[in-house]
């Protein structure tokens, strides 16, 4: 069997696990509001493809690697960053490191649901199944 097609094959039984939505946004700049408040402006990376609303995320998949967080001061807070792996469909492209994710739905856990992840690691593979992101939360 010629690898395209068996890579294609790949490709659809990966995308059959990715039962949980999400969307990918930029840091793009900021703005001040009237009361000089500073506000990030964003663009979008990925969300849903049409017909599903803008905002209601696109497929993926949220895989535990480590159970093991590690600590990090940010200010004054004292954070416990715990790393995860994200999946995405190959056809998703242009994801960077420091872009955010935000998890709007989950079929099997809710708990994720609204929760956000900053990209720290991407996974480039010629023959890949699913685009693997190195994603990182925060938690106090």
């Amino acid at each position: 069997m010629p690898v395209a097609a068996v890579l294609a094959r790949g490709r659809r039984a990966a995308e059959r696990l990715m039962v949980d939505r999400c969307v990918i946004r930029r840091r793009i700049g900021e703005t001040t509001d009237d009361d000089g408040n500073v506000i990030p402006t964003w663009t979008t990376v990925y969300d849903a493809e049409p017909p599903a609303p803008a905002g209601s995320g696109g497929k993926c998949r949220l895989k535990q690697t480590l159970a093991q967080p590690r600590p990090d001061e940010q200010g004054e807070a004292d954070l416990l960053m715990v790393r995860r792996e994200l999946q995405l469909p190959m056809s998703v492209v242009g994801v960077q490191a420091d872009d955010v994710v935000t998890m709007t739905a989950s079929r099997h856990d809710p708990d994720v649901v609204g929760r956000e992840f900053v990209v720290r690691g991407l996974h480039h593979a010629t023959h890949a199944t699913k685009r693997r992101l190195q994603v990182e939360e925060g938690t106090s």
